[in-house]
């Protein structure tokens, strides 16, 4: 079986997605697949992956720090506090994905987290659905874009009052924030969650 993987001008092994110099590669080697533990920073990693729904992830990068700016910092507080005339506003801000339903999301979800509290709280929630093992994926074609665990907190965030959460979506958060690990065998940063 052949690996894979991109091999770089600087003679590092990745991911085919992140195989060129860029925002992508950058993502790939300092951020996806590290754990998040904080509110703040799962409350903005689910968000942008909601908004990425349909779109390319590269999209969502270019865009991130403008969503950061009107969205507080993703501070769940300060985003539950945000009202139609808010919703409207964004609407209209040309930095950001300009999708109603995934702005009305965002203010919802930012609500169902802050009720989380109450319980043990968002990250505990998500992290509660890791998987036992990870994937062991040798090239593209074989990584999963679901999971039995992404379908599972999909329901689970779902009966919490969340949306844009479909399992596809669960998958990706879970990649993105080290609770499951597809990064191809051959890749220089396979198991940097662990």
């Amino acid at each position: 079986m052949t690996d894979g993987t991109d091999l770089g001008e600087d003679g590092v092994r990745r991911c085919p997605w992140a195989g060129t110099p860029g925002t992508m590669r950058d993502y790939h080697d300092t951020e996806w697949g590290l754990p998040v533990t904080d509110e703040r920073g799962l409350f903005e990693r689910l968000s942008l992956e909601a908004f990425q729904a349909g779109l390319s992830w590269r999209t969502i990068l270019d865009k991130r720090e403008r969503f950061r700016e009107v969205f507080h910092g993703f501070d769940p507080d300060a985003v539950a506090a945000m009202g139609p005339d808010d919703v409207e506003r964004l609407l209209t801000d040309t930095g950001i994905v300009r999708n109603r339903a995934k702005v009305e999301a965002t203010l919802h979800n930012a609500r169902a987290t802050v009720a989380l509290r109450d319980d043990d709280g968002l990250v505990a929630l998500v992290a509660g659905f890791a998987p036992v093992s990870d994937p062991e994926p040798r090239v593209p074609a074989e990584v999963p874009t679901t999971s039995p665990e992404s379908a599972a907190l999909s329901e689970e965030l779902r009966r919490r009052g969340f949306g844009f959460v479909g399992p596809t979506t669960m998958h990706a958060l879970m990649e993105a924030t080290g609770l499951v690990d597809t990064h191809l065998l051959g890749c220089h940063r396979r198991g940097c969650a662990r």
